[in-house]
């Protein structure tokens, strides 16, 4: 009677070698900073050896020493911390106000058909419109000031927002309903026990991606009629062919983004803790 061979003589040897590159396989947290902090050095070393070397004209492209030392003469002697407090607030005063629109209509959107049947063909249609088609309207209707601003961000946001939303609560797991329905619970109480508590966490993320959406609407809404903010100074050096603090600028952007992306992450890891459970 021949002996049972253990499971990981079965097991090609190329296979639990080569583990780390199985397709859905997941790496550790260092292993994960590692690589992401590896393709920014990568993406550095290329860029400064293209541009250092002499390979592509500063007019066009400027070098990471360039860029660091426009950079650092935007803060020491333009006051560039002003510009950047003036875009973070346009990007999270037209987020929020978007947020406490669309959110409340979404939720009831997905809880009730009868409210999506009405609302969604109008939302779905504005959601395709580029919220830089507004600015001639916004300007006409709010000037060039910063209700102007604020709002080409809400546009960009708020219709994505709601289909989001909707689309999500209305996604609730049916037997969940069904057995609040056998417990008692009333029409009130599913989308306030049920529907709303499942979908938060989700709702949450769903914010956290519409929100790097909206860093994109800003640098639109600061090109015209703007004395300040981050999209203001990168025209103005456009105009300068000061390519140095037009990349600094993308960057600042970047990194404002990545910073809020992992703040909100973190924040949504901490209340819902109980649904990144696996």
């Amino acid at each position: 009677m021949s002996a049972v061979q253990p499971l990981s003589a079965t097991v090609p040897k190329a296979t639990v070698r080569h583990r780390s590159l199985a397709p859905l396989e997941p790496v550790s947290a260092r292993a994960r900073w590692m690589l992401g902090f590896g393709f920014f050095v990568l993406f550095v070393l290329v860029w400064a050896f293209f541009t250092l070397g002499g390979y592509v004209s500063p007019t066009f492209l400027a070098s990471p020493v360039t860029m660091a030392k426009e950079g650092w003469l935007l803060f020491a002697e333009y006051g560039f911390h002003k510009d950047i407090g003036m875009t973070v607030w346009r990007v999270f005063g037209g987020f929020i106000l978007a947020a406490v629109v669309a959110v409340p209509l979404g939720i009831a959107m997905g809880a009730y058909k009868g409210i999506e049947a009405f609302f969604e063909p109008f939302i779905s249609f504005c959601r395709y419109l580029p919220a830089s088609a507004f600015i001639p309207l916004l300007i006409l209707w709010a000037g060039i000031g910063e209700a102007q601003k604020i709002l080409v961000i809400f546009i960009g946001s708020v219709f994505q927002i709601t289909l989001m939303v909707a689309v999500t609560v209305g996604s609730a797991r049916r037997d969940l309903v069904e057995a609040a329905y056998t417990l008692g619970a009333g029409h009130k109480g599913i989308v306030t026990r049920v529907l709303i508590p499942g979908a938060a966490p989700d709702i949450a993320e769903t914010l956290r991606l519409v929100l790097g959406w909206a860093w994109t609407y800003v640098i639109v809404a600061e090109l015209i009629g703007s004395s300040s903010g981050i999209g203001h100074m990168i025209t103005d050096s456009q105009s300068l062919l000061n390519t140095g603090q037009i990349i600094f600028g993308i960057i600042i952007i970047g990194l404002i983004g990545l910073v809020s992306d992992f703040a909100f992450k973190a924040l949504n890891h901490r209340l819902f803790a109980w649904s990144f459970v696996r």
